[in-house]
């Protein structure tokens, strides 16, 4: 049966309310085990995702579907996705030496220098060297205050927020929803939900490709675009690349700037990941994207001092309350997966495939808005959040949600689609960066 986290998401998502009832849930004992009840909005999450997929397959002419069975244990290894990674036999790289909790003189700072980049400017906005060792960097915090490391982190573009229990801008909603003028486009009838739809995947690290790979997963045509100066992970790309092609555009030259442009402007769905404004320039803006899903994820929202501001799931936790109530006395804590990234990528979809179905009876596109922070306060505001007891069983066994997947990367050991009645993806990932900017479906 559905709950509230469930129906609070698919109401903000504009779903018809009578849908929400065909969602159940087979629950799994220690699935996402943590003090708060993390396992009910991310199941959630999913959950409505199917929904909206159901929705759009049978606006699409496709079969009904009567009912969804959300396995929480497919969800809680989903949620973990980077951590159960294997690739070629090896674990994936997660969290760098620089990333973590740090005591500092008056509590905890919380820093991320997963990529080079944020390394070297955290190093240099605290006057370490460039190849400081994290035992040095932590001799250096323990003499500072968590608010001024913070500050000047920040300053040096990098990344490092103070521990605390307050969220920089209250109330941020779940999402954020806005018509955009309709152009009479609309997808052909199909069995898949989203087969055709093509989608431009501007987005990195997890929540925005988390979306992309549950649209490829749906039949989408997915193209991930990235700069060649701002290279990703293989890890990463690994575990969010499924389904998906992989190109690279320079768009400081007018010659691929012209190519996104014309990309964005064939997409049925775009979604970016950078913060607000950063990619107005490049003619990616709603005004200019009309009949088109337009989705946009950021870490902090998108109003208050923070808005603009660079973040991660691990530093929204930190900053908002969640690593103290996850936390010791010793020290802070975490949830057991990076939630709030794959929490926004679920509802990212969902939303997607929403509008689509509302595009399908309209002709008009869709604005959609997402932030970490956002659905950071979605668990913990919403009532089933406040009253539930901790949830401190043994971590639910992943295995039975684990596949193979063959890659350029080698063979990938990792979870299965959390979304009901599929399998798996029907391609793992291309090398990043290796295939030509361009869409395979038709118009």
């Amino acid at each position: 049966m559905t709950d509230d986290f469930t129906r609070a998401a698919w109401a903000v998502l504009g779903g018809p309310a009578e849908l929400v009832e065909r969602i159940s849930y087979r629950e799994v004992p220690g699935a996402l085990a943590a003090r708060l009840p993390v396992r009910q909005p991310a199941r959630a999450a999913v959950a409505v995702c199917a929904l909206a997929a159901a929705e759009l397959r049978d606006a699409r002419g496709g079969a009904a579907v009567a009912g969804l069975l959300v396995d929480e244990g497919a969800v809680a290894a989903a949620f973990r996705s980077e951590k159960l990674l294997r690739i070629a036999g090896r674990p994936s790289d997660t969290f760098a030496p620089h990333s973590g909790f740090w005591r500092t003189a008056d509590g905890w700072v919380r820093t991320h220098a997963n990529y080079p980049h944020h390394r070297e400017r955290l190093l240099s906005a605290l006057g370490l060297a460039p190849d400081a060792s994290a035992a040095v960097l932590a001799e250096l915090l323990a003499g500072r205050a968590a608010e001024q490391v913070q500050e000047a982190v920040y300053a040096a573009g990098g990344l490092a927020v103070a521990v605390g229990s307050a969220e920089p801008e209250p109330g941020l909603p779940l999402v954020e929803r806005s018509a955009l003028p309709g152009t009479g486009r609309r997808l052909a009838a199909a069995e898949q939900p989203a087969a055709g739809a093509r989608v431009l995947d501007l987005s990195r690290v997890i929540a925005g490709p988390v979306a992309t790979r549950t649209l490829a997963l749906l039949g989408a045509d997915v193209l991930r675009i990235d700069s060649p100066r701002l290279p990703e992970t293989a890890d990463a790309h690994a575990d969010t690349g499924f389904g998906k092609r992989s190109a690279l555009l320079d768009l400081d030259r007018p010659e691929e700037l012209a190519v996104l442009r014309e990309l964005a402007a064939a997409a049925d769905v775009v979604v970016t990941g950078y913060r607000p404004g950063a990619l107005d320039r490049f003619g990616l803006t709603p005004e200019q994207l009309p009949g088109t899903v337009l989705v946009q994820l950021n870490a902090w929202g998108w109003r208050g001092p923070w808005a603009g501001r660079r973040g991660f799931d691990s530093l929204v936790q930190a900053r908002v309350g969640i690593a103290l109530r996850e936390g010791t006395a010793q020290a802070p804590g975490a949830l057991p997966a990076q939630a709030l990234d794959h929490g926004t990528g679920y509802l990212a979809a969902a939303g997607v495939l929403r509008a689509l179905a509302e595009r399908q009876r309209t002709g008009a596109g869709a604005h959609l808005r997402y932030s970490l922070a956002g659905t950071a306060h979605w668990l913990l505001t919403t009532p089933m959040g406040r009253a539930a007891g901790a949830d401190q069983a043994a971590e639910a066994d992943p295995s039975p949600y684990l596949t193979e997947t063959p890659s350029a990367y080698g063979v990938l050991h990792h979870p299965r689609p959390p979304l009901p009645g599929h399998d798996n993806w029907a391609a793992g990932p291309t090398a990043w960066g290796t295939d030509r900017p361009e869409f395979l479906s038709r118009s």
